[in-house]
């Protein structure tokens, strides 16, 4: 029987391809890595179609590129499921739009994963539930922290967190309503103060769904991150804020700041020409990060595996 497309994708990646060896430790916020020279992660968003074309062809670059890099995990950026998230953990969307597309041994590592407003849609806690009996999915609550260290003096501290709760607009969703009403945006800014603040780690990267300033003709700016999130990122010297929620790829700078957005998993939308950024693009792809002692790097990849650009910042 011929392959169908998808199924020729899939097949990609040969099974002589290296497994690397990770570990998970889900309800414990500090991961160590081996000491090396830097610490290198995948960062995608708004990905999960049932393997539509883009997807996969980003899944496929995605694999290339974590295999190249020796990715220690992924990060997911929310709007895992669409169109109304899962209903259960038992969901058949957990295989169609992800065991069964990150296939590629290199993405065989944990994800490590946050919620977006089309989760919202539908059962959030069978995403937090997926996690208890599969070890790749990452989400030991709607937000936490990790800690991950590449050299003796040398930590990375990831703060993932849940914005949804505090878009306004939501509000008045017939979907979302209900869930983000169960949530309290305050402990979760306190929380997060108070993590920020504690954090003994050169470096400070915080993950959230939705972008502060965003080129993205279908959401753009969003005026709830600027107003609560963007001041403790400052206030506490976090050195680069990343999200998704628009479908694009986009980099720019707010004084030592870096805001990333990798919200174009599966699927792209057109951009505004920015006013600010060095770089926005309407296209499907996806983030390598990659942190050593004193650089945070950058690069935005495509979904046919084209380096688009690169963003270096020093540690601050």
């Amino acid at each position: 029987m011929p392959l169908t497309r998808r199924d020729f994708v899939r097949t990609l990646f040969v099974a002589s391809q290296a497994t690397l060896a990770s570990r998970f430790l889900p309800n414990n916020l500090h991961a160590d890595e081996p000491s090396g020279k830097s610490l290198n992660f995948a960062v995608i968003g708004d990905w999960g179609r049932k393997g539509r074309p883009d997807q996969m062809a980003v899944s496929t670059q995605m694999g290339v590129a974590c295999q190249s890099a020796a990715a220690s995990f992924v990060i997911s950026l929310g709007d895992n499921f669409y169109e109304v998230g899962v209903t259960s953990p038992t969901d058949p969307q957990f295989d169609e739009s992800y065991e069964n597309v990150y296939t590629a041994d290199s993405l065989k590592v944990p994800w490590y994963v946050i919620l977006g407003n089309h989760d919202y849609c539908g059962n959030c806690d069978a995403q937090l539930d997926y996690a208890k009996t599969h070890s790749r999915w990452g989400m030991p609550a709607r937000y936490f922290s990790q800690v991950h260290e590449i050299a003796p003096a040398t930590k990375v501290e990831i703060f993932y967190i849940d914005t949804s709760p505090f878009i306004l607009a939501y509000q008045h969703h017939a979907l979302i309503a209900p869930n983000i009403a169960t949530q309290n945006t305050a402990e979760q800014l306190r929380w997060l103060e108070k993590a920020l603040a504690a954090s003994t780690a050169q470096w400070k990267l915080v993950m959230g769904h939705h972008p502060a300033y965003s080129s993205g003709l279908a959401h753009g700016n969003q005026p709830e991150i600027i107003e609560h999130i963007l001041p403790l990122l400052q206030k506490h010297k976090v050195q680069a804020y990343f999200a998704g929620h628009d479908h694009d790829l986009e980099y720019l700078k707010v004084g030592d700041l870096s805001l990333i957005v990798s919200g174009a998993g599966s699927e792209n939308r057109p951009v505004k020409t920015p006013e600010t950024s060095p770089f926005s693009r309407q296209i499907s792809g996806f983030v390598m990060a990659s942190v050593s002692a004193d650089n945070l790097q950058i690069q935005f990849i495509d979904s046919t595996g084209k380096l688009l650009y690169t963003a270096n910042s020093a540690r601050t």
